[in-house]
């Protein structure tokens, strides 16, 4: 389990009230991860900003300011009882700025095709604090207009204040509002501002990317990792198989290339699966999925080779009746097997293959029948599920997906158990749960989860290098097929009678036991019920041994 839970876990695990907040380093880890989307977001804000300023009709902003004053006596007294009042007017005197009694002379002065309700909406008043300054912006499409109406604004007001207030004894207003900063043309539109929107589209941008990753991420069902199927269900994660791109059409990868991380991985595996149960061992189990093309056909046969490698007896059993693929990846003959030995056209010692160095043994599914699930919940399977246990050390059966057929959940039943194969970044984790469901209906047992195709951080690679000498190193199936020349063709006799490798010699019809009669019973392939020991120098071994 890693030590860092995924924001989706942890807000899973905060609703639950297990944990109080989402910690920092998940909202990096999500920056790390869709930082690509956030940075389109914020890209088609940034380009969305720039698109409206240019489409923006220009503004201009011109500013007058006027000095409110009292008249009053030369006493010190009056002068700050004058200025204190001053101060306390100015802010009635900016909010008559807006009004339609200094707006409408405004209008009819300079002849403007406007009201005083939309000319309000281009003025501003503000009173300077502090002071008996009051600034009034005009903002206008024409800068020449824009200048013209402040200043009109700024006399109108004088005239509206004198108006307003009680006049004193000589007749005159107490207050005098003088313009003391004439409105100038602007030459410069105000707006729209070019690096202003930019920089506050992307500022926007970048918070609404953001904002959609940590929604992505909450919003995503996929399983990606363990803590993402320690949501699901409570069986152990027993594997973890990392993706490699090298290895994508490498069904093989134990055998092809051995010293590989994805090899180690299914070591692990077969390691971990000894250990599940030290009191019960299951000697047959079965290789399923939720949903196709999650690994499991390839998780059965390189968990099968890991075993044999090990020493012990093992038979892979291809029950996938729907889309078999044991055959082809074994590179092995398919047209007789499972089926062939249930329906009673042959015996299990007829169509039983070998495979390596005699320790592993292969039966392909045969013909594809019209009936899969009832001819694996037959008696028949179970009798020859009996005979396979007595026989060998280990049974792995690939069976197939658990959500569109029920042929895995049928089974499971007359089997150890059940490893599920979870491919990362593939099924969601309701189909995750309602494959293990199925298999928990039907009473069948759980042996683990195997994560396949899990994506590798920098931090958790791990390279050894064994070898000094670099031609040492163990090449591929497919490089040591290169560079050699093609074998001569020979008969099936004479390359058994000099003990050479039989890869391609296809069975003929009566299966294994008439490719051994062929041989002239000389024991080329033995019958997997006989004691496995090593192979002698004259028993044929599969060219990807």
């Amino acid at each position: 389990m890693r030590e860092s839970r995924t924001l989706q876990s942890r807000a899973a695990l905060a609703s639950e009230g297990e944990i109080e907040d989402v910690e920092f380093q998940d909202y990096v880890a999500i920056l790390r991860k869709r930082w690509v989307s956030i940075l389109v977001v914020a890209l088609a804000v940034v380009a969305a900003a720039l698109a409206a300023t240019l489409a923006a009709t220009p503004s201009y902003q011109a500013r007058s300011q006027v000095y409110v004053s009292v008249r009053s006596g030369g006493t010190t007294a009056d002068l700050v009882q004058g200025s204190n009042y001053t101060q306390r007017q100015v802010k009635s005197y900016s909010d008559l700025v807006t009004s339609p009694l200094v707006l409408a002379p405004v209008i009819e002065e300079l002849g403007l095709d406007t009201r005083a309700e939309v000319l309000a909406l281009a003025v501003t008043a503000t009173p300077v604090v502090d002071t008996s300054l009051i600034n009034i912006s005009v903002t206008d499409e024409d800068p020449g207009r824009a200048a013209a109406v402040a200043d009109a604004l700024a006399a109108s007001l004088a005239v509206q204040v004198n108006e307003l207030e009680p006049p004193t004894a000589d007749g005159q207003s107490p207050v005098l509002i003088s313009t003391v900063r004439p409105a100038v043309e602007p030459s410069a539109p105000a707006s729209p501002s070019p690096t202003r929107n930019l920089a506050l589209g992307l500022l926007l941008g970048l918070a609404a990317g953001f904002g959609v990753a940590v929604l992505r991420e909450m919003l995503d069902t996929k399983v990606r990792d363990e803590d993402h199927v320690a949501q699901v269900t409570e069986s152990a994660v027993i594997a973890a198989i990392p993706h490699d791109d090298s290895a994508v059409n490498d069904h093989l990868i134990v055998q092809s290339n051995p010293m590989s991380l994805v090899a180690e991985s299914f070591r692990r595996l077969r390691t971990n699966l000894q250990f599940l149960s030290a009191e019960e061992q299951p000697r047959a189990l079965i290789v399923t999925s939720s949903l196709p093309e999650e690994g499991k056909s390839t998780t059965a046969a390189n968990l099968a080779l890991t075993l044999a490698d090990s020493g012990a007896r093992v038979i892979l059993v291809d029950a996938d009746l729907r889309r078999p693929s044991v055959a082809n990846y074994m590179g092995l003959e398919g047209t007789a097997g499972l089926t062939t030995v249930l329906i009673g056209r042959a015996s299990l010692e007829d169509v039983v293959q070998p495979w390596g160095a005699g320790h592993l043994h292969v039966l392909t599914s045969g013909q594809i029948p019209p009936n899969p699930s009832e001819l694996l919940g037959s008696q028949a399977m179970a009798h020859l599920l009996g005979q396979l246990v007595q026989r060998y050390d280990h049974v792995i059966i690939d069976t197939p997906p658990l959500l569109p057929v029920t042929d895995a959940a049928v089974l499971a039943r007359l089997t150890g158990g059940a490893i599920v194969v979870v491919g990362a970044h593939k099924v969601h984790r309701h189909q995750l749960e309602e494959g293990i469901r199925s298999l928990e209906t039907v009473n069948a047992r759980v042996l683990g989860i195997v994560l396949n195709r899990v994506a590798r951080k920098q931090s958790e690679t791990y390279a050894y290098d064994y070898s000094s000498d670099p031609s040492q190193t163990p090449r591929s199936v497919s490089e040591r097929r290169s560079d050699a020349p093609p074998p001569p063709r020979r008969s099936t006799k004479a390359a058994s009678a000099e003990g050479l490798d039989l890869t391609g010699t296809r069975l003929p019809a009566q299966g294994v036991a008439g490719l051994d009669a062929a041989l002239g019973g000389r024991g080329g392939n033995r019958w997997p019920g006989e004691p496995l020991g090593e192979p002698s120098d004259q028993a044929p071994r599969h060219s990807r041994a």
